[in-house]
C-alpha cells in the first residue's frame, strides 16, 4: 500500500508558477510510476504529466509541455509538478498517482495507476 498526499496548490495569477510536491509513504517508492492527473469542475480527470521510476523518461499532455515538468526525488519518496506560465484553463483539483507494477495502459490513461492521492486545488485569476 502507497499513502500519497499533494501540497503546494493555492491562488496564482495568470503567467504566475507553482511547484506541488506529492510525498509518498509506504511501499518502495523508487520503484513506482508517477503521475498527475487534474479535474476541473464538472470535467473529467485530464493526464497532465508522467514519470518513470527512474525519471529517465517523461510524459506530458500536449496542453501543458514546455511550461510544467515533472520531477522526482527517490531518496525523498516525492515527486514534484513545476508549473510556470499558468492560464486559467490551468484552474483544476491536481491529483498525483502511483503506479506499481508493469501496465498495459499508457502512461496518459488513469487506469494505469494503482493509487491516488487526495488532490491540491490550484486557481489561475485572470
Amino acid at each position: 500500500q502507497v499513502q500519497l498526499v499533494e501540497s503546494g496548490g493555492g491562488l496564482v495569477q495568470a503567467g504566475g508558477s507553482l511547484r506541488l510536491s506529492c510525498a509518498a509513504s509506504g511501499r518502495t517508492f523508487s520503484g513506482y510510476g508517477m503521475g498527475w492527473f487534474r479535474q476541473a469542475p464538472g470535467k473529467e480527470r485530464k493526464f497532465v504529466a508522467a514519470i518513470t521510476w527512474s525519471g529517465v523518461y517523461t510524459y506530458y499532455a500536449d496542453s501543458v509541455k514546455g511550461r510544467f515538468t515533472i520531477s522526482r526525488d527517490n531518496a525523498k519518496n516525492t515527486v514534484y509538478l513545476q508549473m510556470n506560465s499558468l492560464k486559467p484553463e490551468d484552474t483544476a483539483v491536481y491529483y498525483c498517482a502511483a503506479d506499481r507494477s508493469a501496465s498495459s495502459y499508457s502512461y496518459s490513461d488513469y487506469r494505469r495507476y494503482d493509487y491516488w492521492g487526495q488532490g491540491t486545488q490550484v486557481t489561475v485569476s485572470s
